[in-house]
């Protein structure tokens, strides 16, 4: 059972804690990470060793899993008259391409979570183009956002959002106020904040109004520039309830309807047939799906 290096330290101390406790929720929440943390670091201990550590009806040790534990109390036990020492070995690699709005606003908030509950991961964050799913360089996993039904990878729905209209207080007192923003009049007579990433069809067809894409006024293809746009008094913009919480939350946009719509576009996490059997892909996708919200 020899191995080129030793196995992560998480990946031990989470192994010998399922041991002694016979529960991944006990140990979990001994270990302050998730269940779903402590599942992914047994597949990487049971992946680096070649061996099935427990058989997984009741969390008892196999025969191997047995050997190993004492194996690894002894290596502890030691560990704890050293302080300082560490496991070697070269850490995991993760590329993961992402689009900017959802980086900056919901990704990078959450990144120290990430980190503390999967420090062996070395994650690499690359810029995708939204809707085009373009990415400059390969990676292991996509966040798309789109209309989903994607044939060339497979992929898992991590985030729905509803939108309304909303504008920046001064644009409201010089231009309102507005009954709902739900009028031909009030649409068509309104500079209106465009972006391919949320086409105003949606509000149109919500309100029953039979009013073309806007061909005029400011357009930006990326969200957050639209809001920080309608934030400096661009017009009205089509925000996303979800994303365009910390403009709402610092009163620098304001809604203008009470009946949100459900936009068409959502966010996905997408990635090639079998890369999720890769331990550290399957524990970024689940640990990103339980983080929004």
């Amino acid at each position: 059972m020899a191995v080129s290096r030793i196995p992560p330290i998480q990946c031990l101390l989470t192994f010998e804690a399922v041991a002694r406790l016979r529960s991944a929720s006990r140990a979990a929440e001994a270990l302050c990470v998730t269940v779903s943390a402590v599942s992914h670091r047994l597949r990487q201990l049971e992946s680096h060793l070649g061996i099935r550590l427990f058989t997984r009806a009741d969390f008892s040790l196999t025969d191997e899993g047995a050997a190993y534990l004492q194996h690894v109390r002894t290596a502890l036990a030691a560990l704890q008259q050293a302080p300082g020492a560490r496991a070697g070995g070269q850490p995991p690699q993760l590329r993961v391409a992402v689009t900017p709005s959802f980086c900056r606003q919901f990704l990078m908030p959450r990144l120290e979570l990430f980190r503390r509950d999967w420090p062996d991961i070395e994650l690499t964050l690359l810029v995708s183009i939204p809707l085009r799913d373009v990415t400059a360089e390969e990676a292991d996993l996509e966040i798309r956002y789109g209309l989903g039904g994607y044939t060339d990878r497979e992929h898992r729905l991590l985030l729905r959002d509803e939108v309304v209209p909303a504008c920046s207080p001064g644009f409201l007192d010089e231009f309102g106020p507005f009954d709902g923003f739900a009028s031909v009049a009030e649409c068509s007579a309104t500079a209106l904040v465009r972006s391919p990433l949320e086409p105003w069809a949606s509000w149109f067809a919500h309100c029953g109004l039979a009013l073309a894409e806007p061909a005029r006024g400011a357009q930006f293809n990326d969200l957050g520039l639209a809001y920080d746009a309608a934030a400096s008094g661009f017009g009205v913009a089509l925000v996303r309830h979800k994303l365009g919480a910390a403009w709402f939350d610092s009163g620098r946009l304001l809604p203008l309807s009470s009946r949100p719509v459900v936009s068409p576009l959502a966010h996905y996490i997408c990635w090639r047939p079998g890369a999720l059997e890769r331990w550290e892909c399957a524990a970024f996708a689940d640990w990103l799906q339980a983080a929004l919200p």
